[in-house]
């Protein structure tokens, strides 16, 4: 028989084929391509149609599906028609006996019955246990000793043996009593449901009102209507995407000083509630969202025209900050460490994200993972390891004396873009030590990664104010205020480092001020945000230090904002 790869998308048009034949098949969840919300579930079913038109139902779907998402693709010598979702509500089936009883109401009242008499015994059981531990909590309350009567009253030991007794014993009979109350009530509330269960049977048995209940939770179906020519047995693929499923990306950073490198790991925590336990099946995870507005916004004209002017409006001046590709990143945390020249092992387990493979998509990454994956549908979040990377990195320690004294570790990684990074937190270790969280966020980087990795005590610095050096002094109708630091280095560490320093001199956009920088000992500055930069290698125990100064003129009636 020739094989004939028949596949349907649906779009929106529906035949209506009059079909007469149903075949209702089972499928198996194969694959889940998981995105930042939602997932693409794939699914297989066996098929056996005969010639004419055939309804092929499929279940064993999710009830989360989203129906325009179907995908249907068929083996066989068969032409797809039509697929389509819909939810059945099974109808209970009475089997009615000789006398007009259905059969499963006599039988169902014979094993409520006797269920009841033995949930009446358990129930009984547990209540004679209560009332022993009753009594022998009565018994010790009771008892000459606790109540202070006896020699007990002439002996402090006799007491204190009496008081310790009582409280273990009291404490071991109230935690059996809970649990034996627990017992009880719990029995006694199957013995209610089961009492109401028999009442409605026994009801029914009367005068015929009850209708017996049977498994009656709706079921997800795909009906996928095939016309054949003739006999054909074949196989069907089926995908769709499905809410109540997502994945999170999360990242650990491992530096290790003996190599100079740093590993990236990429992992992904991925949960799904959409009402299918995934066993053994593969794992994709997808940086796609299909949720996401995928139209080209399109510009419409832009009408101006006068307005009123408002006279109690306030002019406001604002001043754009310039970020620049070499700045120091925010510090994450402030813990101190020291490098140490540790070797890893020489023997390494095997990892999942070797058996990971990365397809690039134009507009998203996949992520296909060569080992089988179950999750239950529980919500809960399960860690999936999605890739390692061996990074070259470049160390600098950066300081910003004005704000913070601090010397802080930077890593400077390069050529990122491979691996599909998606903004998410980051644990950071170095040297084998938790050093802190940070937060990646590759869409606002170069080509350059900065990444802090936190304080080293061991390098000080000290920004200063030089007093004499900065002075204040009136000529004509102009004020002029000089302005003079000092920052010192001390580099306490046993190997050489290579620093960059930060601070700044302000700006201005009033052309009545004018702003000159007479000292910057060889710092670099940036003209347009004020930010001066010096790059120094420090030896090991070197101290050095540099002086930078600026002048400001400015009306002297007036007041600047330093």
């Amino acid at each position: 028989m020739k094989r004939l790869l028949a596949t349907w998308v649906l779009g929106g048009m529906i035949f209506h084929t009059g079909a007469t034949e149903k075949e209702i098949v089972k499928s198996t969840l194969t694959e889940a391509t998981v995105y930042s919300s939602g997932v693409q579930l794939h699914h297989k079913a066996n098929y056996n149609v005969n010639i004419g038109v055939t309804e092929i139902i499929v279940e064993g779907i999710s009830p989360y599906i989203d129906a325009r998402s179907i995908q249907v693709k068929a083996t066989g010598n068969v032409v797809i028609l039509d697929s389509k979702f819909s939810t059945y509500y099974p109808q209970p089936t009475i089997k009615v006996s000789e006398d007009g009883v259905p059969l499963k109401i006599k039988k169902d009242i014979k094993l409520l019955e006797d269920s009841l008499k033995l949930m009446a015994f358990d129930i009984q059981e547990i209540q004679d246990e209560i009332d022993v531990l009753n009594s022998t909590k009565s018994i010790l309350a009771n008892n000459g000793v606790i109540r202070g009567q006896g020699k007990v009253n002439d002996s402090l030991n006799l007491l204190k043996q009496a008081v310790d007794y009582y409280s273990v014993k009291m404490n071991e009979l109230n935690k059996k009593l809970i649990a034996l109350n627990k017992r009880k009530q719990e029995k006694a509330e199957k013995k209610r449901g089961m009492d109401d269960r028999l009442l409605a049977l026994r009801n029914y048995q009367s005068n015929g009102n009850y209708v017996a209940p049977e498994n009656t939770t709706p079921i997800p179906r795909i009906t996928v209507t095939v016309s054949s020519k003739e006999v054909v047995s074949g196989k069907l693929n089926i995908s769709y995407v499905a809410s109540n499923a997502g994945w999170t990306p999360y990242y650990d950073l491992r530096s290790e000083a003996a190599t100079g490198k740093l590993s990236l790991t990429y992992k992904a925590q991925v949960y799904q509630n959409t009402g299918l336990d995934w066993n053994d099946i593969k794992l994709n995870i997808s940086t796609n969202n299909p949720n996401a507005n995928k139209t080209k916004p399109e510009l419409n004209p832009w009408y101006i025209d006068y307005t009123a002017y408002r006279t109690d409006q306030m002019k406001k001046s604002k001043m754009e900050i310039i970020s620049q590709p070499n700045s120091v990143p925010q510090a994450a945390f402030n813990q101190g460490f020291t490098l140490s020249n540790s070797a890893l092992d020489d023997v390494n387990a095997m990892t999942a994200d070797q058996f990971t493979t990365v397809v690039h998509h134009l507009i998203a990454a996949e992520f296909k993972i060569d080992l089988p994956y179950s999750i239950k549908s529980n919500n809960e979040q399960h860690m999936v390891l999605i890739k390692q990377a061996e990074l070259d990195t470049k160390f600098k320690y950066y300081t910003v004396p004005k704000l913070d004294p601090g010397v802080y570790l930077v890593a400077q990684m390069t050529k990122l873009d491979e691996l599909q990074l998606v903004p998410a937190k980051a644990n950071i270790y170095f040297d084998g030590s938790y050093i802190g969280e940070t937060y990646i966020d590759p869409t606002t980087m170069d080509d350059t990664l900065n990444l802090s990795l936190g304080k080293d005590p061991n390098i000080v610095v000290k920004r200063t104010l030089l007093k004499k050096d900065s002075k204040e002094k009136i000529i004509a109708e102009r004020k002029e205020r000089s302005f003079a630091y000092n920052i010192e280095v001390k580099n306490l560490k046993s190997t050489n480092i290579e620093l960059v320093i930060q601070d700044q001199v302000p700006i201005t956009q009033n052309g009545d001020i004018t702003i000159e920088s007479m000292e910057l000992s060889k710092g670099k500055l940036d003209e347009m945000t004020g930010l001066v930069e010096w790059t120094m290698n420090l030896k090991a125990k070197e101290t050095k230090a540099i002086d930078f100064n600026f002048k400001i003129k400015h009306a002297k009636d007036k007041i600047i904002n330093l």
